[in-house]
């Protein structure tokens, strides 16, 4: 089993997602404090001044009002563990000793931005927007305060409503045993489960035991597909809640649950290239993505969430197949659904051509898919470095630059990737050294230890290379056999070891894996990439083009159509070359049409703010213009 670093080993360094996490951190500390509490003062029967409240699903009148305090709280908790911030953790510090104060004139644990009364009302036919969806953001945030920054006071007030959730939940097995699962209490058995296995405390383990039982498993286990067309984002969360119950229990048939959801939720249903797989916050029937393609497709938190599971996944069997899904769903959902100069988010990604993103406000909407927005761009260092303590491994999963720190024994290691191109931040600086890489895939890796450190460095060989990878450590070429027809199944099958210098080396199961006694080292590793067609399985004359994990998006407001060979799609598209003084010296995945009776760009997905995008185009053969 693989272990993830903690969050105050991993510092991302600048990049497309460090400029992408400080638009967001930015964003936390913009909005005002008493807004944020607005819901909870006003339960608490304390004055609120009406001059600047949040609106939208933060409104005073809607009844799902609360919830992205939680996740406010929980973004706020990350950063001030992975980057030390100081000004977030006093804002966030002086937020949870407000809800306790709220919690105390409440009089009963109850520390809820909605009335007590809707809980009640989930025993009768009255309509009611998801009460345990709202608290279990709560909840979740105030864990993560305990967790990640230390606010001993968040898990006080988390031990006296656990006292009102326990009364509520003996309340309903007597009255209305459904009640406990209703009202979209889907995160509620992956939550109660971490506060047991981080304090240990008995009534934690009380409340999970009150929430394992939801059909969903049942209906899993039985070989039914309880997802289509259901609602997406409700069920997600179960997924997490067996997972974090296998972690703590050990119980095989949990673990089976989780890997039984990801069959019925990817394997058996295929995805857009995106990876979204619901359409109107629903679940698409297998295999049938091309009916449903629409202005409502992929719901941010369905992204979100599925990184989640199959983040527990990757944990479990280092399996890259969970890896690979995550980098996809890195670019194409956490980079593509945040806008590039506000960082607020998009609920759904259209997939009909010549769509637009529609983006949310600062304060004036508050979608679910705004909190979970917070959270995704502080996830990064959980994704990225993975240790393997029994076999003495480090492994590195997403190629995001970055720092990490960990033990091996009484060895400390520092270890540092990053693109092999210079980050000039808008100065123009001459380096006669500079070798011209123009690739994001070109990479750099440094290791430094205190004292040589025998270890494995385990580096993901990731499913679109289209080549076999270019290594070199310390100058000195990594000897990997050329393929004929390469394939990257091919190159997994091949019996491929060697030792280079001081360095043994193997690739297996998804990895090239480096073995010897590190003391100060840097290796340089390329992976050939390349633009792939990937057609839709019920309509696949409707292709996307996929430049390694990354979806490129046609500026077209309508589909125009591609003529050519889908299998050679370097035949009909240019690269498109632009120095640049940002994230990278050079434009990258960049693409122009040719041979076409309308040409236009292509670019990467995550970088379309305003304009009209088409991700699908209609792909024919006849008629090709031949190309030289």
């Amino acid at each position: 089993m693989l272990t993830s670093l903690d969050k105050s080993q991993v510092t991302i360094l600048p990049s497309i997602f460090r400029e992408r996490m400080d638009l967001n951190r930015q964003y936390l500390l913009d909005l005002d404090s008493t807004c944020l509490l607005q819901n909870f003062y006003l339960e608490a029967c304390i004055q609120v001044s009406n001059e600047h409240l949040h609106w939208g699903w933060e409104a005073p009148t809607c009844q799902l009002r609360g919830h992205f305090l939680g996740h406010w709280l929980s973004a706020a908790a990350a950063l001030s563990s992975s980057d030390k911030d100081r000004t977030l953790k006093c804002k966030l510090d002086n937020i949870i000793s407000e809800l306790a104060r709220c919690q105390e004139l409440n009089g009963n644990g109850w520390v809820g931005p909605i009335p007590e009364k809707y809980f009640e009302m989930l025993t009768t036919d009255r309509y009611i927007w998801s009460p345990q969806y709202t608290m279990h953001k709560l909840i979740m945030g105030l864990t993560h305060a305990y967790q990640y920054a230390g606010s001993t006071q968040a898990l006080e007030i988390l031990d006296r409503l656990a006292g009102w959730y326990i009364r509520w939940t003996d309340d309903m097995q007597k009255r209305s045993p459904h009640a406990v699962y209703s009202g979209e209490e889907g995160g509620m058995l992956e939550i109660w489960t971490e506060l047991y296995a981080l304090t240990k405390n008995e009534i934690y383990k009380e409340l999970a035991g009150r929430y394992q039982d939801a059909g969903l498993f049942r209906k899993l286990k039985s070989g039914q597909d309880p997802l289509t067309n259901c609602h997406a984002n409700a069920s997600i969360p179960l997924s997490h809640g067996a997972a974090r119950l296998y972690e703590v229990t050990g119980d095989e048939e949990w673990r089976r649950i989780t890997e039984l959801f990801w069959d019925c939720a990817v394997t058996e249903r295929g995805m857009l290239a995106t990876t979204g797989q619901n359409a109107g916050e629903f679940w698409m029937p297998p295999h049938m993505q091309g009916q449903f393609l629409g202005e409502r497709n992929q719901e941010f938190c369905t992204v979100y969430n599925m990184v989640r599971t199959a983040a527990y996944l990757y944990h479990w069997s280092g399996d890259t197949k969970y890896a690979d899904y995550i980098e996809r769903c890195l670019y194409n959902g956490f980079l593509a659904q945040q806008n590039p100069s506000t960082g607020m988010p998009t609920y759904f990604l259209p997939m009909l051509a010549g769509s637009k993103k529609k983006w949310g406000s600062k304060t004036r909407d508050f979608w679910c898919c705004h909190g979970t927005m917070v959270q995704a761009q502080t996830l990064y260092p959980d994704l990225i470095y993975y240790q393997d303590i029994p076999a003495n491994r480090l492994v590195i999963s997403q190629y995001i630059p970055s720092e990490a720190n960990c033990r091996y024994g009484e060895n400390t290691v520092f270890f540092t990737q990053d693109t092999d191109m210079k980050y000039y931040n808008a100065q123009a600086l001459f380096d006669e050294n500079d070798n011209s890489q123009m690739s994001r895939w070109s990479l750099k890796f440094t290791i430094k230890t205190d004292l040589p450190t025998a270890l494995t460095l385990s580096f993901r060989l990731p499913c679109w290379i289209q080549d076999v990878p270019v290594l070199t450590i310390d100058g000195q070429p990594l000897s990997l056999p050329k393929l004929s027809g390469f394939t990257y199944e091919k190159l997994m099958k091949a019996d491929v070891s060697g030792q280079s210098g001081n360095i043994s080396f193997q690739v297996t199961d998804g990895y090239i894996h480096l073995t010897g006694v590190w003391a100060k080292t840097t290796i340089y590793m390329y992976l050939p990439d390349g633009v792939v067609m990937e057609p839709l399985a019920d309509m696949p004359e409707l292709a996307a083009a996929v430049d390694g994990p990354i979806v490129l998006a046609g500026l077209t407001e309508t589909d125009y159509g591609i003529t050519g060979n889908a299998a050679q799609p370097q035949d009909f598209l240019s690269p498109q070359m632009e120095h640049t003084y940002s994230t990278f010296p050079w434009l990258q995945n960049s693409y122009r049409t040719r041979g076409q009776a309308k040409n236009f760009m292509l670019k990467p997905l995550y970088e379309i703010k305003d304009e009209a995008y088409t991700v699908y185009h209609t792909i024919s053969t006849e008629n090709c213009v031949k190309m030289k």
